[in-house]
């Protein structure tokens, strides 16, 4: 009411209707009806409270509603309130110092009322609006705003009346009611037109001119990120230049956490599919073939696939640069203006409008600029990725011996990522000589001849670089090439960890890795320490150009005055960034074009031949295959092919059985029909389509089903008939989601027989013309093995075209076509009967299967007089019934199933929310603790303080204009110009190499740390996590913590403190800024808290998603060959493709938000800039140093950028560190028990006797699985031989792990001679034992590195080895001999080979307790039967236990365990079970038996 009164008493006191025109009555009135407004919307407010109770019920019902220009008018009424405030703080500041008159103190109030109702009415819009559904904007509401339009009018009106009649008004006046007229027009508007418009309706409303009505469909159409294409495919010019369109999704991320489903799909122009055949196109124009790619072609290929866009940037570059002159340019004529030289009347605030305008197309063009190129990097990343998978499935055998699945993940996830990370660099080169060329002239206009000198010293520093340049090159070039062979060691680590801690090997390869890390380490600190040389160079850069200018003036004499000055150091300080980026330039470049480098010398690699095999269109002859006078070799390079006249014609619906010894060449043969091996002489033709199951099988992560489809359509009859066939129905039946079930990395949680029955099931479903089975029996139980033969090539095939190589005699009578194969020829080939005394090689192969049969009729004919069974057996024949019943129980479907989350492969982990603080510091002190932290603060604070010194110096020193006396002597002037420059220079030298030996030192220890702990992490992890999360971390992660998250913390720790610089010399001239300063840092925090939520999930989903794309890459790669033969070519490139934009989906967003974010920023700091400067153009002439003044406005320059560079830099940080908390939550993994426990540690004779005892043993995989093995009781006698049978997936695998406690019984002990195996080192035990595993491996090294990793023999004893397991012979052909090369993973020998290196490893260590895990699975007859008197020779006194499918190979064991669904069925001497006739041992011998003399009959 006192309000009211002195408005009242003050409009009185003029007479009449003059009153009307005065500005006090409508100032007056103004503010009360602002008032007014405040009143009205605490009655709304009360009003909706009482509505809450009412409303719920009709919430979901109007979800879908919503008030049309929500989003414009919340922002135009924070607009207005912000505005209102400006003005009132400008005014305040203007006649604080002039004193105040009743009229100001009115408008003074208004102002303040008009500020408090408008950011009232924000946050009532805000509360009520932003979510609730309402439809329509209250009808008071409605009503005010029309009243607010009429006063606005009437206000302007005045204005202009009073104008013409020459009445003195202050232009804000002027502009504030213009203002207030436009915004009072869109707010009537807003209320007739935009009552309600419903979600339905506003999808088909298209995106206009910063339109959001896309935030309005955020609900609707944003949680199916996957079918939206993103909003700004459609948005207006305005919504891009402003980034509107991101809004929904930030709003979104703001209130919940995001997933990918949230985040919309990309334009079709930017996904591969829209970028990449343009890429191609380009490519293949300027080389012809990709086998002729360069670096240079390459490059213009990139280039001129995007060359629209890059345009458009270099023209946003060259505005940038312009805009961002325009100040240093004005500096001297402002300060002149300030010293009271004024040219024209409001020259003032002309000059704060061109400045003010100058921000704004800096901004604008900055912004746009930066989102644009990064875009552009998106897709050069993209189409680079798809380019590389591409090469990689086509590659020949030769070229993948020369590059490892792990050097070629490094193209894609490092090199294909910097040649899209250099985008960022694009224009920088040639923007360098433009803004050089720009600061030129503006030195030249102000300094004069001086200029030159300027230009000389800018050279001299620009010539630094090359030296510079070319050391970083190096370093690059040689840090890469130490990655690579660390990557590619550990992926082949990963692939065959499992077998490094059987063997107790893992901390030998740690060290090996360790090993190679250093070789890295040591180019890293060379590479960290020259860019810390390059920080100081070029930090020190300004402060030496400017030192030279400055000292070259005083020599010619031309005079400094402080406005010239000024405009020079801001020069210098703009002409810094270019500068200061360019070594980052040259790095970036010398990085990229070893990236190119690397990429285009990988797309030259050979591809396999395309004119190796020649297709036949289908039916068009009556031969399926056909090969004259072939001759092939895996190594071109070698003298004597692997294949050699080789004659064979096949026709349809023909079965061809290939056989022969180990490293015959039976596969060599079968991929001869791939076109997978080089020819050399010869044709091959082909009529018909192929499938082909490989010997080693080849799964896939992801759904069994998925894996069996392989692409096609679901037939459920086919698929049925399938399923049958493969005798999968009751595999998925134990498994808890069936053909759901998710399959680990390399089908991990599948037995051997599993994988192979799922590839064979794979082959079956695409109903090819032609098959070509790798001998796919070898890994299944005889019986299966059976069932197989008989469903799948006697059944389902029998019209079709097969050829299958086997080492199982008894399936060659059925073939229509034997070839037998020795030293790369077809020795013998015809019918069985036809080749059986045609020559010797056949005859061998019949005979050891004929001596394999003997023991059978051997031991069937052994009496029950001769077997003495001991009271144990008997005990153990009792528990057979329960064992039974629980059998029962189980096959009821009463297995134990641990939740619903039994996956085993889970969805991978990202944290959530704010990075924790705790990381932060935790990374901080991993290198000494977080000593050098300080000390590189205290240098960086010292820096500022001497840069900020000397400038303030050279302002306040030097005179204002000609006529004033200098302050001090010029050599005064320059010496401590000089001493502080240098100081300031020093202190950016210790701070550069402190933090490189800060961030060398951390990122070190974080690697070492994590590898600890994944080595010693237990195989479940292996099993559960697919390798490419695992290679994500050590290779993209690990190069984020070595090269930039030290410089992204350095660097907002650096930020802050200018920005802290910046603000102390503004608020020596004027304090009254930091009214401003503080709102606008506030609203700066606000901006930065809503886009991190929403950055920083994107981040994280970047990280996740790029994993999936190694994944497949490194699966791709090692099923290239099965890929191929399915002619899936075409289905993968396009899969591959998908999880590329996959991965560019969150990462096109998390680019446009951060320019959202900085967009904004930029705003609101040259709002502050602005105030600051119609600040001091208000205040009286005379009450400030111009000089000083003018230092404030340079600084000011650049306040908007350092302010957005904090909140960037810690927006980057904080999304950076996220590779950080990856690699942290890899070193805090749970670890297997201890290796060596001292206390209980087992005598060096341990174990001497080798029994083993097995009690109430229960196994299962994780804790969300089912129990596999379910209460296991026996014992294995010392010194004797125990064969374990089973069908595929009883267990028999899982009770080997159990003793090798791979995985910990879940119940029960395993006791080996009285020691229970759980209490002591798994060192201990895991090296004391011996096994030959299910699958060969050999690890990329020599032969002597196989056999003997740990160097623990001599190469005597090696040799004795060898000679021992049949390899001697072999082994002294090659040219090394024991240093012979062994390629990745053993490639270069055959599988059988590598199953008798294996051999040689055991051999070696004559452990008393050896495991044979199926291990003569992948050998013919004759080689099973030297392996198995080899063991009986040099094993006859331990305990050997054997997991066996061929029957044979356990008949000869003294007792012999039978599983059935992880339970005994039966236990007892082979004798004795086959004396029961009922037994199902008795049924599967009697079987094998029938089936293996009729066959031979």
């Amino acid at each position: 009411m006192k309000t009211f009164t002195y408005y009242y008493s003050l409009v009185m006191k003029i007479s009449g209707t003059d009153f009307l025109f005065q500005p006090v009555f409508l100032r007056g009135f103004s503010g009360s009806l602002h008032l007014v407004l405040l009143f009205v919307l605490s009655i709304l407010s009360v009003c909706s409270k009482f509505r809450v109770g009412n409303g719920e019920g009709t919430k979901q019902r109007i979800k879908s509603t919503k008030v049309l220009f929500y989003k414009q008018t919340f922002i135009c009424c924070l607009g207005i309130s912000a505005f209102n405030l400006a003005l009132c703080l400008l005014y305040y500041f203007y006649w604080y110092r002039n004193g105040w008159s009743e009229e100001q103190l009115v408008t003074l109030l208004d102002l303040a009322l008009r500020t408090l109702a408008w950011g009232t009415l924000s946050v009532y819009l805000h509360t009520q609006f932003s979510d609730s559904g309402e439809s329509k904007f209250p009808y008071l509401l409605r009503i005010w705003w029309g009243f607010y339009f009429s006063i606005s009018c009437y206000c302007l009106v005045i204005d202009i009346i009073l104008e013409r009649k020459h009445v003195s008004l202050p232009t804000q006046s002027l502009v504030s009611d213009a203002v207030s007229v436009v915004v009072g027009l869109f707010l009537v508007y807003v209320g007739i037109f935009g009552n309600k418009k419903s979600g339905e309706a506003l999808l088909e409303e298209p995106l206009l001119n910063g339109s959001a009505s896309v935030c309005n469909t955020a609900e609707s159409k944003i949680s199916k990120g996957d079918e939206t294409v993103t909003p700004y495919s459609n948005a207006g010019i305005l919504s891009i230049l402003t980034f509107f369109w991101l809004g929904p999704l930030i709003s979104l991320g703001y209130k919940k956490t995001l997933d990918l489903e949230d985040i919309p799909q990309l334009d079709p122009a930017d996904s591969v599919a829209g970028a990449f055949p343009t890429f191609k196109n380009k490519l293949e124009s300027e080389c012809g073939t990709i086998n002729r790619v360069t670096t240079l072609k390459l490059a213009k290929a990139l280039l001129f696939s995007s060359w629209k866009e890059i345009l458009f940037t270099a023209f946003l570059t060259l505005v940038y640069s312009l805009a961002s002159y325009v100040g240093p340019y004005l500096i001297d004529t402002f300060v002149q203006y300030l010293n009271g030289q004024r040219e024209f009347k409001n020259e003032g605030y002309t000059l704060v409008s061109v400045f003010f305008i100058a921000k704004m197309f800096e901004c604008f063009s900055q912004r746009q600029w930066f989102f644009w190129v990064q875009l552009i990097g998106i897709r050069m990343r993209a189409v680079l990725v798809a380019m590389i998978y591409n090469k990689g499935l086509t590659l020949s055998c030769q070229s993948k011996q020369r590059h490892t699945s792990g050097e070629i993940i490094n193209f894609m996830a490092i090199d294909a990522e910097r040649v899209g990370t250099f985008c960022w660099y694009l224009h920088d080169p040639w923007m360098v000589l433009v803004q050089v060329s720009l600061a030129l002239f503006i030195l030249y206009k102000n300094l004069g001849i001086a200029a030159i000198a300027a230009f000389v010293a800018t050279v001299v520093v620009m010539l630094l670089n090359v030296p510079l340049g070319k050391l970083q090159e190096k370093f690059q070039d040689k840090l890469m090439e130490s990655k690579d062979r660390r990557m590619k060691s550990t992926s082949e680590i990963l692939r065959n960890m499992r077998i490094l801690k059987l063997q107790a090997w893992e901390m030998k390869f740690l060290s090996k890795i360790i090993d190679l890390r250093n070789v890295e380490t040591d180019w890293l600190k060379k590479f960290l320490y020259t860019n810390a040389i390059t920080a100081f160079v070029f930090w020190g850069a300004p402060t030496f150009v400017s030192v030279v200018t400055f000292v070259t003036c005083m020599l010619l004499g031309i005079p400094l005055e402080s406005g010239k000055v000024l405009s020079a150091l801001a020069t210098f300080r703009i002409l810094q960034e270019p500068i200061y980026n360019l070594p980052d330039v040259v790095s970036m470049i010398a990085q990229t074009k070893v990236s190119l480098d690397r990429i285009a010398s990988f797309l030259c690699l050979d591809e396999l031949q395309s004119d190796a095999i020649e297709k036949l269109p289908k039916g068009s002859s009556d031969t399926a295959i056909e090969i004259v006078d072939g001759a092939f070799s895996w190594d071109i390079s070698s003298p004597t092919p692997t294949l050699r006249d080789i004659n064979i014609q096949v026709s349809h619906g023909m079965r061809v059985a290939i056989c022969g010894s180990v490293g015959s060449g039976k596969s060599s043969l079968l991929s001869c029909i791939l076109g997978e091996i080089s020819k050399i002489s010869g044709t091959v033709k082909l009529c018909g389509t192929k499938a082909y199951v490989a010997q080693s099988p080849w799964i896939q992560s992801g759904k069994i089903e998925e894996n069996i489809l392989f692409g096609k359509e679901m037939d459920r009859e086919m698929y049925e008939r399938v399923l049958e066939a493969c005798s999968l129905k009751k595999d998925l039946e134990i498994l808890s989601f069936g053909d759901q079930t998710i399959i680990g990395e390399r089908g991990i949680n599948l037995s051997g027989g599993q994988k192979q029955r799922i590839q064979i099931a794979r082959a079956l479903y695409q109903d090819a013309d032609i098959y070509l089975f790798d001998d796919p029996f070898s890994a299944v139980d005889a019986h299966t093995g059976s069932h197989l033969f008989k469903e799948c090539l006697l059944g389902l095939l029998s019209s079709k075209t097969v050829i299958y190589v086997t080492h199982q005699v008894e399936f060659l009578p059925a073939a229509d076509l034997i070839l037998v194969m020795k030293d790369g020829r077809i020795t013998q080939s015809g019918k069985y009967d036809e080749i059986l005394n045609s020559g010797t090689d056949f005859m061998e192969l019949v005979d050891a299967h004929k001596e394999a049969l003997l023991t059978i009729n051997n031991v069937e004919v052994q009496t029950v007089e001769n077997v003495s069974v001991s009271e144990e057996d008997e005990n153990l024949a009792c528990t057979d019934e329960v064992v039974e019943k629980e059998d029962k129980n189980a096959q009821n479907g009463k297995t134990d199933v641990a939740g619903p989350k039994g996956q085993l492969v889970q969805e991978e982990e990202r944290e959530k929310g704010r990075v924790g603080l705790s990381v932060y510091w935790k990374y901080i002190t991993t290198a000494y603790g977080g000593a050098l932290v300080p000390f590189i603060l205290l240098a960086q604070s010292l820096f500022e303080i001497l840069q900020i010194g000397s400038n303030y110096w050279m302002a306040w020193a030097t005179p204002v204009s000609e006529d004033t006396k200098p302050a001090v002597r010029g050599s005064t002037l320059l010496i401590v110009y000089v001493a502080l420059s240098i100081g300031s220079s020093f202190c950016v030298l210790v701070r550069s190499s402190l933090l490189a030996t800060a961030s060398y030192k951390t990122a070190t220890l974080l690697f070492n740390k994590m590898h600890m702990c994944l080595f010693r992490a237990p195989m479940s992890f292996f099993d559960a996590t697919p390798s490419g999360r695992i290679l994500n971390r050590a290779s993209t992660d690990q190069s984020a913590v070595d090269l930039s998250i030290s410089s992204q913390i350095g660097n907002f720790a650096f930020s802050f403190i200018q920005l802290l610089g910046i603000i102390a010399v503004m608020s020596q001239v004027a304090w009254q800024v930091f009214v401003i300063f503080v709102p606008v840092v506030a609203a700066c925090l606000w901006y930065e808290q809503y886009y991190m939520s929403s950055a920083r999930e994107l981040s994280r989903l970047c990280g996740v998603c790029k994993a999936p794309v190694i994944q497949n890459f490194a699966e791709t790669i090692s099923g290239a060959t099965t890929i191929r033969s399915f002619d899936q070519d075409t289905r993968f490139q396009d899969a591959n493709m998908k999880l590329s934009d996959g991965y560019s989906r969150p990462r096109f967003h998390f680019v446009g938000s951060l320019q959202w974010l900085s967009f904004r920023l930029d705003m609101l700091s040259s709002i502050t800039f602005v105030v600051c400067l119609v600040f001091l153009i208000s205040i009286p002439q005379g009450s400030i140093d111009p000089g000083i003044a003018g230092l404030a406005v340079t600084y000011g320059l650049n306040l908007n950028m350092l302010q957005s560079w904090v909140i960037w830099n810690l927006c980057n940080m904080e999304n950076k560190i996220i590779s950080v908390e990856r690699i942290f939550q890899y070193t805090s993994l749970p670890s297997e028990p201890s290796l060596v426990i001292e206390s209980n540690q087992p005598d060096q004779s341990w174990p001497s006797h080798g029994e083993v005892e097995i009690h109430d043993l229960q196994v299962r995989y994780a804790p969300h699985m089912p129990l596999v093995l379910r209460g296991l009781t026996c014992t294995f006698p010392g010194g004797k031989k125990t064969g374990i049978v089973g069908r595929t997936g009883s267990g028999k695998s899982t009770l080997i792990q159990a003793l090798f406690r791979i995985v910990e019984p879940a119940a029960g002990q395993i006791v080996v001679d009285g020691i229970n195996i759980t209490l002591i080192g798994l060192h201990d035990l895991r090296s004391r034992l011996s096994i030959i595993p299910q699958d060969p491996t050999m690890f990329e090294g020599t032969v002597r590195s196989n056999l003997d990793p740990l160097e623990e023999y001599t190469d005597e004893q090696i040799w004795e080895a060898l000679d021992k397991c049949q390899l001697g012979d072999e082994v002294r052909k090659k040219e090394g001999k024991l240093d012979s090369t062994v390629t990745e993973n053993g490639e270069n020998w055959s599988m059988g080979q590598r199953q008798l290196v294996c051999l040689g490893r055991v051999l070696l260590k004559k452990s008393k307790v050896l495991v044979l895990d199926e291990a003569t699975a992948s050998v013919d007859t004759a080689t099973d039967n030297l392996i198995q008197q080899t063991l009986r020779q040099h094993f006859s006194d331990c305990t050997v236990i054997t997991i066996a499918h061929r029957i044979t190979s356990v008949l000869d064991s003294d007792m012999v365990l039978l599983l059935s669904h992880g339970l005994i069925e039966e236990y007892d001497s082979p004798a004795r079970l086959l004396e029961n006739k009922a037994s199902s041992f008795a049924q599967l011998v009697a079987e094998y038996s029938t089936r293996s003399n009729s066959n031979l009959e």
